[in-house]
């Protein structure tokens, strides 16, 4: 459909989020009555904060309640005892219920800050499908559920049939990972009346079997819709860095690095990211992505700001952007930058200081770095890696500023 009624489907649809959509003209009607439908997204826990990537699933829930929907954020406290094999080619690690139950913890401060969480009638719920998948009968549930489910269908779908042709393994265990997200749909639609699941592209498989399966338990119509997999102008996957993964939560990656990642978009992908990964107007996007030359740079630090403040608030923005603006422009230390705290007994090698600081992954990196004259110490060139720190590196307020290539920096503190 090239024009959509519905007020949620029009924003999704002219921000760039549809990829699929299972009887999309059916859903606009529904929702064109009734604006107010229950949808859901699902985030399984393996990993104590969600990254970048999960923060397009999370922006459907955010237009959703925009539009006068009731979100709900599933916590896949059950799914992730189990493991997804989407797009994956081996089985992801198994965790303990300890580590997934402080996992679910911490990820849900992410969902209380970008969405409206309450106990109202218009306000969203955050639910772990573990309440009810932990306590399934086996042979009840393959007689009630798994009845409805074909072999044949399933071994075509991408998440199983990508793993086969490459000749990986597949457990039976991941083999059952769609008939439970499936039957997660079949509970909220019981439980809650939610008629909506969102997900991204390689959960396509997954939810049809969903609306398959309340059709045929219930005989109600439910939806599904998909966004495509966000890649940036280089084709790389969205929320991968040279760093590693780009967390939401402030305590795996910090305002500062999270409003640099922003800051550092493509060109190319400035005008897409707006969209995307905020609530800017459409028309103020058109204005700033039609900036050319040296302007484009206000527009990707106003797409910083913006992400920034939306997920940490716009004080954290704010100090952000000063920090960046003094270590980049201004060539002053930049309070804002990450800081670590090292004690003088701990003083070590200017390697050791550049690990500790997170700012590489190995010895040999920072050495590489270091012999290219992309590794700096308090803003000067550092060509000996191996070389002991000392108090005198940080005179500065017993601080020592870390510069590993020209956009990464941390602050290195001297504890009495």
């Amino acid at each position: 459909m090239s024009e959509f009624k519905s007020e949620f489907l029009h924003v999704l649809s002219s921000r760039g989020f549809i990829h699929q959509g299972t009887n999309l003209e059916g859903l606009d009607a529904q929702l064109k009555d009734n604006p107010a439908m229950i949808g859901y997204a699902g985030f399984d826990a393996t990993a104590g904060s969600l990254h970048v990537g999960s923060l397009v699933q999370i922006m459907l829930l955010r237009h959703l309640q925009n539009c006068g929907g009731k979100p709900i954020a599933l916590m896949g406290g059950g799914t992730t005892m189990v493991g997804d094999p989407s797009g994956k080619d081996e089985a992801r690690k198994l965790i303990t219920e300890e580590d997934i139950t402080n996992n679910i913890q911490s990820i849900s401060t992410v969902f209380h800050t970008l969405l409206d969480i309450g106990e109202g009638a218009d306000q969203g719920i955050i639910i772990n499908n573990a309440d009810w998948l932990k306590t399934l009968e086996y042979i009840n549930f393959l007689r009630d559920t798994g009845r409805h489910f074909s072999v044949n269908r399933m071994l075509t779908m991408d998440s199983v049939r990508l793993r086969l042709e490459r000749e990986q393994p597949l457990s039976f265990l991941e083999f059952n990972y769609m008939l439970l997200q499936a039957y997660d749909f079949l509970r909220l639609y019981q439980e809650y009346g939610c008629k909506l699941q969102l997900g991204g592209s390689d959960q396509w498989g997954n939810i049809v079997q969903g609306v398959e399966l309340v059709r045929r338990v219930e005989g109600a119509e439910v939806f599904g819709v998909t966004t495509g997999l966000i890649t940036t102008a280089s084709g790389a996957k969205m929320g991968k860095t040279a760093a590693g993964a780009v967390w939401l939560n402030a305590d795996h990656l910090s305002p500062y690095d999270y409003w640099q990642f922003w800051r550092n978009t493509d060109d190319a992908d400035v005008g897409r990211f707006l969209k995307l990964f905020t609530d800017i107007p459409l028309d103020e996007i058109a204005r700033l992505e039609a900036l050319e030359g040296a302007e484009i740079n206000e527009a990707k630090k106003v797409l910083a700001d913006a992400a920034t403040a939306m997920l940490h608030g716009s004080e954290a923005a704010k100090q952000a952007r000063q920090a960046a603006e003094q270590t980049f422009e201004q060539g002053q230390m930049g309070q804002g930058l990450p800081e670590f705290q090292i004690a003088p007994s701990q003083l070590g090698t200017v390697v050791q200081a550049f690990l500790l600081a997170g700012l590489a992954d190995s010895k040999s990196e920072v050495r590489r770095l270091a012999k290219g004259g992309g590794l700096r110490v308090n803003d000067s060139a550092e060509s000996d890696a191996d070389r002991p720190l000392t108090p005198d590196d940080f005179k500065t307020d017993n601080t020592a500023k870390l510069s590993f290539g020209k956009k990464r920096h941390a602050l290195l503190k001297l504890t009495d």
